[in-house]
């Protein structure tokens, strides 16, 4: 039985987290060598994103910031 306070915590797949867990389910649906192989390689990226404590979204920010460089304008480049 799970808690209300456990709605925050991320859907997991015994060890596997959910994010990762969703390639697996499409190459279920379209059983291929190549969607074997990029289900195998979601999966990885996946949980080494979680041994490193990154979700989707925070990873996706930390990259936009990454590209986007230190310095911040605050008006566009086009005025």
């Amino acid at each position: 039985m799970a808690h209300w306070r456990d709605s925050a915590r991320s859907p997991r797949f015994y060890v596997v987290e959910g994010w990762a867990a969703f390639p697996m389910l499409l190459f279920l649906l379209h059983i291929k060598w190549w969607t074997l192989f990029v289900a195998v390689v979601a999966t990885l990226f996946f949980s080494v994103l979680d041994r490193y404590g990154f979700t989707i979204p925070i990873f996706w920010r930390w990259i936009i910031n990454f590209l986007g460089g230190p310095r911040k304008m605050a008006r566009p480049w086009w005025q």
